[in-house]
């Protein structure tokens, strides 16, 4: 219901018609780009870190290189783990073609956390 009221094409606009203007908030806050990228070859680590610890947030294909060479792949996976833990990231694999990789402020998100019952 919403998007049709967003999406539908309208006439000519009624004389009197309000508008709302919606305040954005200040630069203060940090803009998070996610940024997708593809592994192709062991070269490609090199970027993918730099723009890790840039703070970007990365979508990494790796279908071409699983399907030329899996022993590759799994050097670069493991490269990439390591350094996502040592920044304190977090990495998981999406489907069996992709990878998430995330700097230190995010999570990726796995399922219900579970609740600790405190007795009193």
């Amino acid at each position: 219901m919403v998007f049709e009221s967003i999406f539908r094409k309208e006439g000519p606009k009624e004389e009197g018609e309000e508008f709302i203007e919606i305040e954005t908030e200040g630069d203060d806050r940090r803009r998070i780009n996610v940024r997708i990228e593809n592994l192709n070859d062991y070269r490609d680590v090199e970027e993918v870190q730099k723009l890790l610890r840039e703070g970007n947030i990365i979508f990494l294909r790796m279908k071409k290189l699983k399907e030329r060479d899996l022993g590759e792949l799994k050097r670069c996976i493991e490269r990439l783990r390591k350094t996502s833990m040592a920044m304190n990231g977090d990495i998981i694999g999406i489907d069996e073609d992709y990878l998430v990789l995330t700097p230190p402020f995010a999570r990726v998100h796995r399922g219900e956390t579970q609740q600790v019952q405190v007795q009193k």
